[in-house]
């Protein structure tokens, strides 16, 4: 794949356009990597009209998609542990079995940055063909301040090679590192006292995650984390409600979480408690496809109470090897029983929404940078309905031409 650097502008007036979800003709003035004008074709203002044109050829366009739960960045892969779950092994029994999260610190920990970047830079590719524009980044696999750094630089170098915009979100809190095994406490000083002040000093934090479930982190370490990033002036989410309703989506949206992610054991409470801070419900099918989970997200009360609910695929190793955010509309909708709208809504405006970038993307419209992929299908509905199919005609990303010919 081209690097950023090799990336034609995407100045001109782009015709020949469907826009989603309607599918009306329509038509997109851009200048300096901005859009200027979007509407209707035959409605086009003077002052675009004279542009270079590109022909979009009849595709369809929607937003560029956004995948805002990932942690993409990190060595080796535990394909042995995806045959203990089919062996019968829980994901906690795995856990306690060394694998899990911890068999990932090791491999990372083992990796040099470079390394990790070569690692990372193919699955990253993989998801910009299927449109991705914007995508979130998190640590949580080094559990040490030296390869939390290490971690989260890489995803820095990525989002700058690639040009793509990369969210990076600090996840210290993911596992207990195995040298400070029985010592949650002074672990949860380490990431609060230490790690945190220091990354963030050095502009490499978004955003500040953690893991609140019982193989992971308490309430009360939940909230001193949420605490610590309060002070440094940073948003929170958080891995909430998994495996068990832990009453974290609660403490999060009082914090003014951007989102609560995963959310299959979500309570009335928690609904509630998101609706009024405005917190984004992501759903991560992949996760409970490989997981082999029965106990679905409350989707029709999330619905109800008018929480937006975002759909990533919270790429990991371990749970969610998953590089492809088309295929996790599909599951939205299969498995989560999405309907095609909810989930087009899904991979853009509210995942841009729950990484705080709804300025700049998951919609079309004046004064955002150009953001948005042309597809070779008749209906969106069709983005939803294929898998393993990859319709992508041309990718606008950044202000540039990043897949695909201008015409």
């Amino acid at each position: 794949m081209r690097l950023a650097n090799d990336f034609p502008s995407a100045d001109g007036l782009w015709t020949g356009l469907r826009l989603a979800p309607e599918g009306i003709d329509a038509a997109i003035a851009v200048s300096d990597g901005i859009v200027r004008w979007v509407g209707a074709a035959d409605a086009v203002p003077a002052e675009h009209a004279a542009l270079a044109h590109h022909d979009g050829g009849g595709a369809l366009v929607t937003p560029g998609l956004v995948d805002c739960h990932t942690h993409l960045v990190y060595g080796g892969q535990r394909a042995n542990e995806f045959a203990m779950r089919l062996a019968g092994a829980t994901y906690e029994e795995v856990a306690r079995a060394g694998g899990g999260i911890v068999s990932s610190v090791r491999a990372t920990r083992e990796a040099d940055e470079d390394a990790l970047f070569a690692q990372a830079a193919p699955r990253l590719e993989q998801l910009l063909a299927d449109g991705v524009c914007a995508i979130e980044i998190k640590s949580g696999y080094g559990l040490s301040l030296e390869h939390e750094r290490k971690q989260l630089r890489v995803a820095r170098r990525l989002g700058e090679a690639y040009g793509v915009t990369v969210r990076t979100t600090f996840l210290g809190a993911h596992a207990l590192p195995p040298e400070y095994a029985g010592r949650s406490g002074d672990y949860i000083d380490l990431v609060c006292n230490e790690m945190l002040p220091a990354l963030a000093a050095e502009g490499l934090v978004d955003a500040v995650d953690v893991f609140c479930e019982r193989i992971a982190f308490s309430l009360d370490e939940t909230e001193q984390v949420f605490q610590a990033a309060k002070a440094l002036g940073l948003p929170v989410k958080l891995h909430a409600e998994q495996l068990s309703d832990m009453g974290g989506a609660a403490l999060a949206a009082r914090y003014g979480a951007l989102s609560c992610d995963h959310v299959e054991h979500l309570s009335a409470e928690g609904i509630a408690a998101m609706r009024r801070s405005g917190t984004v419900a992501v759903l991560l099918p992949g996760a409970y496809y490989t997981l082999r989970d029965t106990h679905l997200p409350p989707i029709a009360a999330l619905r109800e109470a008018g929480v937006p609910m975002a759909v990533s695929t919270d790429h990991n190793p371990g749970t969610s090897p998953a590089l492809s955010l088309l295929l996790m509309l599909n599951m939205a909708c299969t498995l989560f029983r999405l309907t095609v709208p909810e989930a087009l809504a899904g991979v853009t405006v509210h995942a841009a929404r729950a990484l705080g970038l709804q300025d700049s993307h998951g919609a079309i419209a004046p004064g955002m940078p150009a953001n948005f992929v042309l597809w070779n299908v008749r209906e969106a509905a069709e983005l939803a309905y294929w898998f393993g199919q990859r319709p992508v005609r041309t990718v606008v990303r950044q202000g540039r031409i990043a897949v695909g010919a201008a015409a």
